[in-house]
């Protein structure tokens, strides 16, 4: 055991977050908690790490542990190197390592002896606190997540940022890790290895997550944080959910149980008042013990209920586009290479890439927010756009929930019925008492819901979600992934959930990092592998056959001893086709790559594409033989 909460008690006003709760962390374990957006887990983890006080209970935990927690917002852009952000993680080693990165990155004959006498002192202090090591696991994380050490945090997307906390957390070498969303603004890739670098970690982890793929690989323990109740649940996560579902079915009959009694017993009461001089004393203490429970229940919310306004319905063909492309006049290559596409009405589209791959380049493309550099665009007729924005960028911190959503107003119009608004934030779990609450008081989680709760008051045939999957807790989240399947619009959607995307999404349009973007049918899980593969290698387009066939149909039937020596020799040239392939695609994947002069980026570049090419070409030529061998 490392941490233990004992009787731990912490309220911020009249509800208790943490009600006489208990929970331990033992070593080796890897604790999922789980619970509805406002019920405390992040509190959770700022009392295990410590930056949060009880008002009651204990806090054990065994001396000299060191706990990193990873928050939930991103770090603040800022002129800061992400080495030295990075390296306060070990604050004393990591403050020495960054002044030492900084000098040497400076020096030359014309330093001053003063600022080498402050070098070899820095490096005697480093090298008396075996500093280099962890200076060597700075530089093992910053290059297994592509960050470049010397680049500012200004300027940097929100899930680069993410990916820069992620780094400072996981190179502070913790003996306990607490993760707040740590997959929040990752991609896809990035998750992946995450979720084995957690599997190698020899420590204790705590974290939250809506990632349900995530949590199934990671999680060895659920804890469930309901109404201030901390419950404990071994296992995995499906098994916990069939627990909890099942929980809160007796929960549910054991209180109208209860209710039933309690009032019978008031019933009693009230006649043995008229009907007796004297009072079964006993009874009438049990009866206001019993009154005294019932007060102090608290009640599990409701649950979420969504609806979307719809609107008109849109044209037959929402957007169509040829050879659409899309690059910035000083770069070398563009972001989105040439491309057809067509969506139609009721396609619910998802795109997955890495981060910065042009994905929501290409959205704001379809927008008509950016003019495509060539190729035509068709946008269908009767299109009403509702736009989720990762950033909530439309949120006004200062003003209440009420303000945000309806500016003031008591009613609003939802499918053109009328609603009061006290009514429609309860339906997405806000409290009324909440709703005079300001929107910078407000959890991750709370912030999504009331953004879908103002993004479904607009009427939209074209909901363009991105990211909204961040932050919900799982309730929400399954509700949601109901409510985006049955729409009758169409949704295009960028998320690196891969649970909601499989039971979401129609199409899936793939980024290859490339400039290239890949149309499939179904969800993630059907294009897991070919997307797992294109991500390791270049790959080979399969030759139609209809086209093979044509061309095997103008050889002779029978192959010549000179077609057959071809043959023979065809699978040592595509070997060597292959290594070629490998050999630039390692140049082009080194972090440092792009930072090199135009012409070597260019001419590698060249030079991979006529490999690829080349490699192309000869796989379509074994084919045909092949094929010609066996006719």
């Amino acid at each position: 055991m490392l941490v233990n909460l004992q009787d731990a008690f912490l309220a911020y006003g009249d509800t208790p977050l943490l009600n006489k709760a208990n929970v331990q962390i033992n070593k080796a374990e890897r604790v999922c908690l789980v619970g509805r957006n406002g019920a405390g887990k992040s509190t959770l983890l700022q009392v295990i790490e410590g930056a949060i006080q009880l008002d009651s209970g204990q806090r054990q935990l065994v001396n000299d542990v060191v706990i990193t927690r990873l928050q939930q917002d991103p770090p603040e852009a800022s002129e800061q190197r992400i080495f030295d952000y990075v390296a306060e993680g070990k604050p004393h080693i990591g403050k020495l390592l960054s002044e030492f990165h900084h000098l040497t990155s400076n020096i030359n004959e014309n330093s001053s002896e003063r600022e080498l006498k402050r070098m070899q002192q820095i490096q005697h202090e480093i090298d008396v606190v075996d500093g280099w090591k962890f200076d060597n696991e700075i530089q093992q994380v910053l290059t297994t997540m592509k960050l470049d050490g010397e680049a500012p945090l200004q300027g940097l997307s929100g899930g680069w940022l993410r990916k820069v906390a992620l780094a400072k957390a996981l190179a502070g070498d913790p003996d306990i890790l607490l993760l707040d969303e740590p997959t929040n603004h990752l991609d896809i890739n990035t998750i992946k290895w995450l979720e084995e670098f957690l599997l190698n970690f020899k420590g204790p982890i705590v974290f939250i997550s809506h990632d349900r793929a995530f949590i199934r690989k990671i999680a060895t323990r659920i804890v469930d944080i309901d109404r201030g109740v901390l419950t404990s649940w071994p296992g995995n996560y499906d098994a916990y959910l069939d627990g909890k579902a099942e929980w809160l079915r007796v929960e549910e009959e054991q209180n109208a149980l209860f209710d039933k009694r309690l009032a019978e017993e008031e019933a009693w009461i009230r006649q043995g008042i008229k009907a007796r001089r004297t009072r079964n004393e006993g009874r009438v203490r049990a009866l206001k013990a019993m009154r005294n429970e019932r007060s102090e229940r608290v009640n599990r919310q409701g649950t979420t209920n969504m609806q979307i306004d719809d609107g008109l319905r849109s044209g037959k063909i929402v957007f169509e586009a040829e050879q659409l492309s899309f690059g910035y006049p000083d770069d070398a290559y563009p972001i989105i290479s040439p491309l057809d596409l067509l969506v139609m009405r009721g396609d619910k589209i998802a795109l997955v890439g890495g981060n910065g791959c042009g994905k929501s380049t290409l959205i704001k493309l379809l927008l008509e927010q950016l003019t495509p550099s060539s190729g035509k665009l068709k946008i269908g007729t009767n299109l009403n756009v509702a736009y989720f924005d990762q950033y909530r960028q439309e949120l006004d911190p200062e003003k209440t929930l009420l303000d945000n959503l309806a500016g003031g107003k008591q009613e609003i119009e939802i499918n053109g019925n009328k609603r009061h608004v006290m009514g429609y934030l309860q339906d997405f779990l806000f409290h009324p008492k909440r709703a005079f609450t300001p929107v910078k008081a407000l959890s991750g989680g709370e912030k999504n819901r009331l953004m879908l709760a103002k993004l479904f008051l607009k009427p939209a045939n074209l909901l363009v979600l991105d990211e909204p999957t961040n932050d919900l807790d799982v309730e929400t989240l399954e509700l949601l992934e109901e409510l985006v399947s049955q729409y009758p619009g169409t949704v295009l959607l960028v998320s690196h959930d891969r649970s909601f995307i499989d039971n979401t999404a129609s199409h899936v349009w793939f980024f290859d990092g490339n400039s290239n973007v890949d149309s499939y049918v179904g969800g993630y899980s059907e294009v897991a592998d070919y997307i797992e593969n294109r991500q390791k290698a270049p790959v080979v387009k399969a030759v139609e056959k209809t086209d093979s066939s044509q061309r095997a149909q103008k050889q002779s039937k029978k192959l010549s001893y000179k077609l057959k020596l071809e043959l023979d020799q065809l699978p040592e040239k595509l070997e060597a086709a292959e290594a070629q392939v490998e050999e630039l695609q390692s140049k082009v994947n080194e972090p440092e790559f792009f930072n090199l002069e135009q012409d070597v980026v260019q001419n590698t570049l060249n030079d991979l594409a006529k490999a690829e090419q080349s490699l192309e070409d000869l796989f379509m030529r074994w084919e045909e033989l092949e094929e010609l061998k066996n006719s």
